[in-house]
């Protein structure tokens, strides 16, 4: 039988460390969060970002006109259905991206060896296909 706790301690061991990890970020996560579901699944409209980062239609359109105004993502009508309009990731906005990625990856990579020893670092790499595997079979949910 399962530890009742080890949702809560696990939720509770992560929490500041993503915290810590997004403070290196210049992105929100929601605007972060779009962009990495523009640049790995492709254009969409508003309302399949809305659904897929599970963040209100209104705070997807506030996201887009920023991301727009900095040139992240532009906006097209769609080629088969002229009544929507999809979104996409632009040069810029990967480049962007790519950097918000490498900031949180040197913080975290130079953490791991600063405050980890051998062994803990090789556990925490055995969990590696185990969180993928419970956000992989929970994300549907």
């Amino acid at each position: 039988m399962p530890d009742p706790n080890l949702a809560a301690e696990f939720r509770s061991a992560l929490r500041p460390l993503i915290r810590r990890f997004y403070s290196e970020r210049t992105t929100s996560r929601g605007k972060s969060g779009i962009l990495i579901h523009l640049n790995e699944r492709g254009p969409a409209t508003a309302s399949e970002l809305s659904a897929a980062e599970r963040i209100t239609p209104q705070a997807v359109a506030v996201a887009l006109r920023e991301l727009e105004a900095l040139s992240y993502v532009t906006r097209a009508r769609d080629d088969v259905d002229r009544r929507k309009v999809r979104v996409q990731i632009t040069e810029t906005g990967r480049s962007a991206l790519d950097s918000e990625h490498e900031a949180g990856t040197r913080w975290l990579a130079d953490a791991l060896v600063e405050h980890l020893d051998d062994s803990e670092r090789a556990t925490l790499s055995a969990a590696v296909p185990v969180l993928r595997k419970l956000m992989r079979e929970a994300a549907d949910e």
